[in-house]
This record gives C-alpha cells, sequence and structure tokens, in this order.
C-alpha cells in the first residue's frame, strides 16, 4: 500500500471491516475529544559526533506527525511522540526504559549509534515494544543480537558494501588494488570492517593498512602522512558522523588525490564538508534527488520548513513514522506484538522509492533499494545540495531486493522466545 506523504482516509478505511466502516468516510471514526492520543517515542543522539544527524531526524519526526494527524490521524487517534536523546547506551537505555514504563508508549523510533540500538533492544525485547531502528547499522543487529521487537528501516552493513560495491568493481577499483582504510573505533565500525574485508576477500583486493579512528577525533594529519606514505589505489572510510566530514575537509587541504570511496555514509555529512571538500563514491539509502513523485513530496514539504533538503536520517524518521501509523490502520490496533506481525507477514510499504520495500521475517531487515552516488567535479556543481550524481536504483528493477543484503549465512539470526 502506499505510504503517501498523509495517512489517506483511504488506508485507515481498507483497514475496516465490514459496511458499517464505510460510512466513516466523512469523518474520523473517533473525534480527538473523546480517545487519548497513541504515545510513541524518539530516541536518538542530538549532541557529539552523530548530532548533526539527530537534528535531521527529529525535524522529519515531526513533519510527518504534523502530516498523519491533518490526516485524521489513526482510527480517529491523534499522534503523540516524546522526544529524547540518546549521548550513550546507558541513557538510551535508561530512556527507553523510562518512555515505556512511565509515559506508556506504544512503540519506539529512532537511534544512531549501534552500541545505543543494541542497549534499547533488549530493553524493548523485555517489555515486548516495537522498536523501528532507523540509524543504527551493524550486522551484528540483525544476526547475533536480533530481537523479536527489533525492526530496521535502516540498511545493515551488508547492503551498504554490496551497494556501494558494485559501482567500485565497475570502476576497476577492486580487484587487484590496494585499499587503505580508516574505520570508526566503535561497534558500527569494526562490523562495517569485517563486512568490507569479508568483500574485499571475495574480490581479490589487498590491504594496504588499516586504522581505527577514535569518535572523538579532530586531527586527521597523522592518518593523512601514513596514507600519503603507502600510496594506495583507493582510500576507504568505515567512518561515521562528523568524522566523514572532518576527514573530507583534511583531505582536500593536504591535496592527496587518491580516489575515495566508503561504505557508511550520510548526505548531511558531505554537505558539511563545504565547497570543493566532497570526493568519492559512496553508498546511500535514500537522498534527496530520488526522482519519485512521493519522495519529490516529502523534499518540498520538508525544504519549505526548514530551508534545506531532507538527507537519508530524515528519510527513515519520517518513512518510520509513516509505516507504524499505516500498520496501526490496517490492524485496528495499537499493540506492539499485532504490529510485529504484521510486519513479519510482509506488509509491504511505499518508502518513497521505485518499489515498495517490507521487512524480511527472518532478521527484520528492510528490503529496500540504495543507490551509489558519485561526487560531481567542482565545475559541475550548481548549489550547495546537489553536489553528486546517483546510480540507478540497486538492486535493478528485475532483481530481487534481498540480493545486496548479508545472507543467512553470513548473517545468522536466531529470536529469543523470552
Amino acid at each position: 500500500m502506499p505510504l503517501d506523504t498523509s495517512l489517506s482516509r483511504r488506508t485507515i478505511l481498507k483497514a475496516s471491516a465490514g459496511a458499517a466502516a464505510l460510512g466513516t468516510l466523512g469523518a474520523p471514526a473517533i473525534s480527538y475529544a473523546q480517545s487519548e492520543a497513541i504515545k510513541l517515542g524518539h530516541i536518538t543522539p542530538r549532541t557529539g559526533f552523530l548530532g548533526p544527524l539527530g537534528e535531521y531526524a527529529v525535524q522529519a519526526m515531526q513533519l510527518a506527525v504534523e502530516e498523519v494527524n491533518a490526516a485524521g490521524g489513526v482510527n480517529g487517534r491523534k499522534i503523540e511522540v516524546i522526544y529524547d536523546d540518546s549521548p550513550n547506551p546507558q541513557q538510551a537505555s535508561a530512556k527507553a526504559e523510562r518512555l515505556i514504563q512511565r509515559d506508556k508508549i506504544s512503540a519506539l523510533i529512532g537511534e544512531i549509534s549501534s552500541a545505543s540500538a543494541l542497549a534499547i533492544a533488549q530493553v524493548v525485547q523485555r517489555e515486548k515494544v516495537l522498536f523501528i531502528n532507523t540509524g543504527a547499522n551493524s550486522d551484528a543487529l540483525r544476526g547475533s543480537d536480533c530481537q523479536r521487537y527489533m525492526f530496521h528501516i535502516e540498511a545493515q552493513n551488508s547492503m551498504y558494501v554490496k551497494a556501494v560495491g558494485r559501482s567500485l568493481v565497475a570502476n576497476g577499483l577492486v580487484t587487484g588494488k590496494k585499499w587503505y582504510s580508516l574505520t570508526a573505533d566503535y561497534a558500527f565500525g569494526h562490523d562495517l570492517l569485517n563486512v568490507a574485508k569479508r568483500f574485499m576477500a571475495g574480490n581479490n583486493a589487498n590491504h594496504a593498512g588499516d586504522d581505527l579512528i577514535p569518535t572523538d577525533l579532530a586531527d586527521f594529519s597523522p592518518f593523512l602522512l601514513k596514507i600519503r606514505q603507502a600510496r594506495p589505489d583507493v582510500v576507504i572510510l568505515n567512518l561515521a558522523g562528523t568524522q566523514i566530514t572532518n576527514f573530507l575537509k583534511q583531505y582536500a587541504e593536504f591535496g592527496l588525490t587518491f580516489p575515495v570511496a566508503g561504505f557508511g555514509f550520510d548526505t548531511a555529512l558531505a554537505w558539511g564538508a563545504g565547497p570543493g571538500n566532497f570526493g568519492g563514491i559512496w553508498p546511500a539509502l535514500w537522498h534527496h534527488l530520488v526522482d519519485t513523485p512521493n519522495s519529490k513530496k516529502f523534499v518540498a514539504a520538508f525544504t519549505a520548513k526548514h530551508r534545506r533538503p531532507p538527507e537519508n536520517q530524515a528519510w527513515g524518521e519520517y518513512c518510520s513514522l509513516k509505516i507504524i501509523a499505516q500498520s496501526m490502520a490496517e490492524t485496528r490496533s495499537t499493540d506492539p506484538t499485532k504490529i510485529v506481525e504484521h510486519f513479519e507477514k510482509g506488509a509491504k510499504f511505499d518508502v518513497l522509492k521505485s518499489r515498495e520495500s517490507y521487512f524480511r521475517a527472518r532478521d527484520h531487515q528492510m528490503m529496500t533499494e540504495m543507490y551509489a552516488i558519485t561526487a560531481l567535479p567542482q565545475a559541475q556543481v550548481k548549489n550547495q545540495w546537489d553536489i553528486f550524481s546517483s546510480s540507478p536504483p540497486v538492486p535493478g528493477p528485475n532483481e530481487s531486493l534481498e540480493v545486496i543484503a548479508a545472507t543467512e549465512e553470513e548473517n545468522k539470526c536466531v529470536f529469543r522466545s523470552a
């Protein structure tokens, strides 16, 4: 079912049973005054190296809530979101528990840090509350650490690597080439490095060097000197947040010309690097130039409110809120267990791309199209936002959406009964 920029009455009515339900077309079945709001929680970093992405996430959630409520809410009930910050895994866990136990939320959306998402997952599993992860990439969250009440609209590391890997192979940057990688020194980065090495081994690439980068590092000059000395064929970035922005700025200042590619990426970080500093080939889960009607509506609405286009973290929050609202309407329920079952049965959603997406039942990863983007030469850049070209959707139209996802052999998930 299309996930339009508003939850239509048609969607709500489709979830109703019998001819009597059709009589509600003219107005919501229950007025806001007669019914409690449906409470949802949102947790994401608002400070630190992931803070800039968290700001986009909150703004997109607010836009989605406004649109759903303006269209009549969910079965006549208004959506209300309680927002909180997650500066570290300990606070993420404590705040998730408070939202569930004190505020009685029906579902939780958010997070960017894989370590914090893992902490939240343990809480929601114990409390039996739905959690849609919008920004944490670690394969382990879909494998060894998977939980039945956690779903992932964010792509896993394997999907990022395989999506951009096709472009790297096509550009002759893999087989027989020397890679020098810089990796964020926390759960996300470690996981991504393992996936990248698996891709390298399968495609006969070689490691010229690898360094772990602290998340609070601001000065990359020691590592840039090592890259200069190693003279790799490709510099691979397994970084996150403002690490990417800082690296790109300093790489340009050093005048290094080795090709750059990344396996983790957010368009806001490229925008933050400044004119002339963004380069290379990168994976994207979504970007503001995706050419579908609903994507264009989302970009226009977000840009009108915030005077800048949304990026992929904003997309994740926006679509997650719409997915939950649509699913509550279709099931006529806010019961988390019923929504989980609805997802596991293969419910499909328009997530602003050319093909509908769904959560894979065995690991709760959303199967969806991705893109490989390539930085434009500076002479072709016309504004501060449109600084890259994009591949067609990956996988292609005649391929299964699952071809870029981790196989069961690569990343096995066993849901726990408790």
